[in-house]
């Protein structure tokens, strides 16, 4: 018989302890793993198998969803190459191109978002990717501030769903041990679009000005290779666990049970209205939503603004171009350091906190230094004011980890991803061209912003922290209350794993600080 629906975690030990069989299961209901395992664990796999499959997936999903977030990153940031390239929008018009790429994002992030929870996941996201191709190609047409500011405005729209998809492919596939240095390995790419970027545009900028603006060449070369990038995830990018092409029967099977214990889950396609409410009443979520408004609203100024502002300490164009090279480097090195870290450590609030301290030295360097002449300070400040970054691939394995119930997922990532969209918008309205060429009041919001990002990181690690003794005692209760032995708490356990419970009901489930 099918157990009831459960609404809060003290009705769970109903369901947990009802006796169901797979073939009763209502498969809109729960997981999408359970077509392919049983509620209960019925085979049993050595670490040797599990590490051959992890191996498999590493070839295949990490170098995917780092080309994906490499293309994002260039075609967002190709603005910040084009304003020293030819570019004829200047001034205020700059800034509202530049913002109306945030606009797009927010206004369609949500729906994305519950469209991609009912379609396959990775070929909605290639097909996004292929659009978006186009219209950067587009972006070489136009010479006046209306069809840019549309073109930015659709290119935020395709873009939203890349972040969101990327950290429910990593859950479904990873134990959350996993997480954060995968996260890691696309997130990184910011760093190397930004290195790969850099030369592009540099070499770029020797091509004559034959009546062909250079960034018009940006343009056109980003966009092919988003085509490209496109095609190659809708050909090999899998949807799920239970989907995967590349993988056996046996071995979809052993990714699934791998990741069992860490109580995620998989999918779901049914949109369930009390998983979207939870979230929108859970505590967390609107921690980690202020997190990403504190720690984006500096990107929002300097990922358009760094090259305006390095040109501004008297380099050239070219200079200014190559010299943008190194922070891309260190904002590798930093995503990597914090996300081995945050796996290995089983943290994921300290390493946002080490990845902040060099951005907050590098903005009190900008703002001391302001209006001086060393620029080489200067320049090196902006190099390690862009460590920060790394924080927002911890967010994200923050919620791939402390998130369950897939609607609530899909929410919470969205709400995340509007918050970073909100922040960036705010964020180009701190880097006014009043305030050229020192942007000050822009350099002292970094300092303010990810000062207050520090206290929040510890206040969101104590609650969950808080909430995962919570949990234990929940389950202490309900392992005295119904006479279980400690088989009968891990049966349990195994059963609730694929129910689509949300982290809230499942008492099994336990939060990553």
């Amino acid at each position: 018989m099918e157990p009831a629906e459960v609404k809060d975690e003290k009705q769970l030990e109903t369901v947990v302890v009802s006796d169901v069989e797979s073939s009763d299961i209502d498969f809109r209901d729960k997981d999408e793993a359970l077509r392919l395992v049983g509620l209960e664990k019925a085979a049993t796999f050595t670490e040797r198998e599990y590490t051959r499959v992890r191996r498999k997936l590493d070839i295949v999903i990490p170098p995917l969803c780092a080309a994906v977030y490499c293309t994002q990153y260039l075609d967002k940031t190709a603005l910040s190459y084009a304003s020293i390239m030819g570019f004829p929008v200047t001034g205020q018009g700059y800034n509202l191109v530049a913002l109306s790429f945030y606009i797009g994002f927010l206004i369609w992030v949500f729906p994305s978002m519950y469209i991609a929870q009912r379609l396959r996941l990775a070929k909605y996201l290639g097909t996004n990717i292929v659009a978006w191709g186009i219209i950067m190609m587009l972006h070489a047409i136009p010479r006046s501030f209306g069809p840019f500011f549309a073109l930015r405005l659709l290119l935020g729209m395709l873009e939203s769903c890349v972040a969101p998809i990327l950290i429910l492919i990593i859950s479904m596939f990873y134990k959350k041990n996993e997480q954060g240095s995968r996260m890691a390995w696309f997130y990184m790419m910011n760093g190397v679009a930004g290195i790969f970027g850099g030369f592009l545009a540099y070499g770029i900028s020797f091509i004559p000005d034959n009546g062909f603006a250079p960034f018009k060449i940006i343009y056109l070369m980003l966009g092919a290779l988003a085509i490209a990038t496109g095609v190659a995830v809708l050909l090999w990018m899998p949807d799920s666990p239970a989907n995967a092409q590349f993988l056996t029967r046996e071995e979809r099977v052993m990714a699934i049970e791998r990741i069992r214990d860490g109580q995620c889950g998989t999918e779901n396609k049914r949109l369930k209205k009390e998983q979207v409410v939870e979230a929108l009443l859970d505590i967390r979520t609107w921690l980690i939503v202020l997190a990403t408004l504190l720690t984006n609203i500096p990107n929002g100024g300097l990922a358009n603004f760094t090259n305006i502002i390095v040109k501004g300490f008297g380099y050239t164009t070219k200079q200014t171009l190559i010299l943008s090279t190194p922070g891309g480097a260190i904002g590798i090195a930093s995503a990597l350091l914090c996300g081995w870290y945050s796996d290995r450590a089983g943290e994921r609030m300290l390493p946002i906190v080490w990845s902040l301290i060099p951005t907050l030295a590098g903005a009190a360097m900008l703002v001391g230094l302001n209006g001086t002449s060393q620029k080489g300070a200067l320049l090196f400040a902006t190099w390690i004011v862009g460590t920060y970054g790394s924080s927002l691939a911890i967010i994200y394995a923050y919620n791939a980890s402390n998130t369950s119930g897939h609607t609530k997922k899909v929410t919470v990532n969205a709400m995340t991803l509007a918050a970073f969209c909100v922040a960036n918008i705010v964020g180009t309205e701190t880097f006014l061209p009043k305030d050229a060429p020192g942007y000050l009041p822009g350099k002292i919001s970094i300092l303010v912003l990810l000062s207050a990002q520090l206290v929040l990181c510890f206040v969101i690690r104590w609650v969950n922290l808080w909430m995962t003794r919570k949990k234990k005692r929940l389950v202490e209760e309900m392992k005295i209350r119904n006479g279980w032995t400690d088989q009968d708490v891990e049966r349990e356990r195994e059963r609730a794993a694929f129910a689509d419970l949300t982290d809230k009901q499942n008492p099994f489930f336990e939060y990553t600080a």
